[in-house]
């Protein structure tokens, strides 16, 4: 009898085939990636079984399209809105990944019941919980009331006829890796059906305009679990961060096709679900020890706004014959990096110390506008002699040791005014900004020896 199927494996990472298993992936890199999958043989399709030849799809001019006014869906939630870029837009495919208990689940859950109230037909498909389970988090929520329509599927296509029979206009989908497609013999969260589903789920929201909304698992390595092909097919990819045992979370876009990339949220975790934290600076800086050693102020750009954090750095001496490096909120590859600086141009070596350096509620630093600010934390933390904490950081570390400038310092000076710092140690030639003394530094060194003991601006005579 002949085949009708011929086996294959596939990279859960990253969506690598094989015809036979390896350890390793060869495209990503990644140990034990590998699942068998079934594939359709390659065989040639007789000529009386071939399609007739297809009508040609339609041509457009960009004077023939139509633009559409901006009817974008509120959810009621200021931040969400925010790193959406103003709100869902009809017909488009949000997916939000992040760690278990995260709070994926209740910014879904408060953002269906706030849409719902506004008018907006939501249908909420319930695949990892039951339908009493979602209730439960609804009534803690004080979203029991809510007109949502729940839909306890995992059929991916049934889910979908249900909630277009419910003409539904937002459509959460809880998560993608519980819902599997009928055909195809593989598991249910499988590379093959992620894809699959992915590709349906773009397809239905794009012809019924329905805006969707889906929720991710990720990664020990804190990507979306499943093939890149599904980051690939969605209009905006959201994730989930915050600082273990933390109250704190940061709503992070990575890919938006009707907004700004990297735009951030910040959310605090309370009894009652999430709650928007309009003065994130505020909360990021909140329970500051002002005599405690190894910790500096700056401030980075987060998508279009400034946020002041803390950088906070410990040096102790170690027993060990490799002294550890650990780091969170910051890449290890840029600690090592800034401590060679500091022990090479500015005399301050760790050789012999453990190095522990971290960003206080959980933020992740990618702004090379930090550089400045986590060398002096750490130059803090091995000296242990208090930085002048009237006093904040900014400025990009070369490996010579300069200090260079940073994009849009306007914008953060006058955030780090706003928190209460008159006095900044930037790199020369920064402009001024009216309410914050600016202090230039050349070099490591030089803003090192400033920041453990910052000059005062002189008092004005009287007159």
């Amino acid at each position: 009898m002949a085949r009708t199927t011929t086996p294959s494996y596939r990279c859960s990472a990253c969506g690598w085939e094989s015809p036979r298993f390896v350890g390793r992936c060869a495209r990503c890199q990644e140990w034990n990636t590998l699942e068998q999958a079934l594939a359709a043989p390659n065989r040639a399709v007789p000529a009386a079984r071939r399609p007739a030849a297809v009508a040609p799809a339609p041509t457009l001019t960009f004077a023939e399209v139509v633009e559409d006014a901006d009817t974008r869906l509120r959810t009621g939630i200021p931040e969400f809105d925010r790193v959406l870029g103003g709100g869902l837009v009809p017909g488009s495919i949000v997916l939000a990944g992040g760690d278990p208990g995260i709070g994926k689940s209740t910014l879904m859950l408060q953002a269906a019941a706030r849409l719902a109230a506004a008018g907006a037909r939501v249908a909420y498909v319930c695949g990892e919980e039951s339908p009493r389970q979602v209730k439960m988090r609804a009534a803690r929520l004080g979203a029991e009331s809510a007109p949502i329509t729940l839909i306890p599927e995992t059929n991916l296509d049934s889910a979908l006829a249900a909630a277009e029979g419910a003409g539904a206009t937002v459509a959460i989908v809880d998560s993608i890796q519980a819902m599997y497609v009928e055909g195809l013999e593989t598991r249910t969260g499988g590379p093959a059906q992620l894809g699959e589903a992915g590709a349906r789920l773009v397809s239905w929201a794009k012809s019924t305009g329905t805006a969707t909304l889906l929720t991710g698992h990720v990664t020990k390595g804190g990507e979306i679990a499943g093939p890149r092909l599904l980051e690939h097919l969605v209009d905006a990819v959201l994730y989930f961060e915050g600082a273990e045992g933390g109250t704190l979370r940061v709503l992070r876009a990575v890919k938006n096709r009707f907004g700004a990339t990297d735009e951030v949220g910040v959310f605090e975790m309370t009894g009652d679900g999430l709650r928007s934290v309009e003065n994130a600076s505020a909360a990021f800086l909140e329970g500051a020890d002002p005599e405690a050693s190894g910790c500096a102020v700056t401030a980075v750009i987060e998508g279009t706004r400034p946020i002041a954090v803390e950088v906070q750095a410990l040096a102790v001496p170690s027993y060990l014959a490799s002294p550890r490096r650990v780091s969170s909120g910051l890449e290890t590859s840029r600690l090592h990096l800034l401590l060679a600086v500091l022990a090479r141009r500015a005399g301050l070596s760790a050789g012999q110390m453990d190095v522990v350096a971290t960003v206080s509620g959980g933020l992740r630093l990618r702004d090379p506008a930090a550089d400045l600010a986590v060398a002096a934390a750490l130059a803090s933390a091995i000296r242990d002699q208090p930085l002048d904490r009237s006093v904040a950081l900014l400025g990009e570390v070369a490996l010579s040791g300069a200090v260079r400038p940073v994009p849009n310092a306007a914008r953060r000076l006058a955030e780090l005014g706003r928190q209460g710092f008159d006095r900044c140690i930037v790199p020369p030639g920064t402009p001024p900004v009216e309410g914050v003394t600016l202090i230039p530094a050349a070099n490591l060194k030089a803003a090192i020896r400033l920041a453990l003991g910052a000059p005062k601006p002189a008092p004005e005579p009287a007159e």
